[in-house]
């Protein structure tokens, strides 16, 4: 199909292509898209079209540039050895990638699944070696014996089904970060009928922009201690795994894609969304309008 496709001319050849890096790229920029894309769905018709042309034009940018000036393309480094070694080089953000998603893994179902991941990519690696060691043979043997390696691996790594959704293993909270306690819609009614402002964290282990907004924003010394000063309580709905109730509540927010930050105050019907990328001095920013905590208050909150 693809020939076909491509012998109809170098238009059609050039939009195949374009449909392919689309294709291959996605699963590799969602991450870091998703808070552009979660913005985006909330957004009136004119603002979502406008936002997916800059990305589209964004992925066409290389493209556009030569195309209207030609003579840059002398620029360009010519081909030879140096793109095997590129090549190789570009292997290591891929295991890096591998890394992330095994931690990814652990939080869903544990160290076991991490292991047997593990275990399932080296048998993989074997059969790799088995087919490149021998690559002249002729032998039927040689893909007899890859195809058994890799068949063995992907067995294994294959993640189980173990998960439920909604169970996520809970992380002991460390020094100087947030003691966050497990979301749920009870919880949160609880809170807000005895007046306690409250600070959702809607996140996920896979979300990047997440586990920035974690590092950057809010696991610092000065926004720790103003939520313990304003008696604010921490709560985090974590979509790692599929959830009905967090997909529900995001609903509600009017919103569907992760990261999303709530803060809900006494007197307040509806809560107060914060940006998807936080800063330090934005939430610190939201957290001065509240009026410090009675320190019988908040000693009853750190005791939980």
């Amino acid at each position: 199909m693809t020939s076909n496709v491509s012998a109809q001319g170098r238009y059609a050849d050039a939009f195949l292509a374009g449909v392919l890096a689309t294709v291959v790229a996605t699963p590799c920029t969602a991450p870091f898209m998703g808070a552009a894309v979660g913005f985006t769905l909330t957004q009136p018709t004119p603002v979502s079209l406008l936002v997916f042309a800059m990305l589209g034009a964004g992925m066409a940018l290389p493209v556009l540039v030569l195309s209207c000036f030609p003579n840059a393309i002398r620029m360009l480094p010519k081909p030879g050895p140096w793109m095997e070694t590129f090549k190789q080089v570009m292997a290591f953000p891929l295991f890096a990638t591998v890394i992330w998603l095994a931690w990814v893994l652990g939080a869903q179902a544990g160290n076991d699944a991490v292991l047997a991941l593990l275990a399932g990519l080296l048998v993989l690696a074997i059969g790799a070696w088995v087919y490149g060691r021998w690559a002249h043979s002729e032998s039927l043997a040689r893909l007899a014996f890859a195809a058994a390696f890799a068949a063995a691996g992907l067995w294994l790594a294959w993640p189980g089904a173990d998960a439920k959704p909604g169970e996520v293993r809970a992380e002991a909270a460390r020094a100087g970060e947030i003691d966050w306690q497990p979301w749920s819609p009870e919880r949160l009614a609880e809170l807000r009928r005895a007046g306690t402002p409250v600070f959702v964290d809607f996140t996920a282990a896979w979300c990047v922009t997440c586990q920035v907004n974690k590092l950057v924003a809010l696991n610092r010394e000065e926004v720790v201690r103003a939520l313990a000063e304003r008696g604010v309580v921490a709560l985090k709905a974590d979509w790692t795994n599929y959830d009905p109730k967090i997909t529900a509540a995001l609903a509600e927010l009017g919103r569907n894609a992760l990261p999303v930050y709530a803060l809900y105050l006494p007197g307040e019907s509806a809560p107060r969304l914060l940006p998807e990328v936080l800063t330090a001095s934005l939430v610190l920013d939201e957290l001065s309008k509240l009026p410090a905590a009675k320190p019988a208050a908040t000693a009853n909150l750190s005791s939980r």
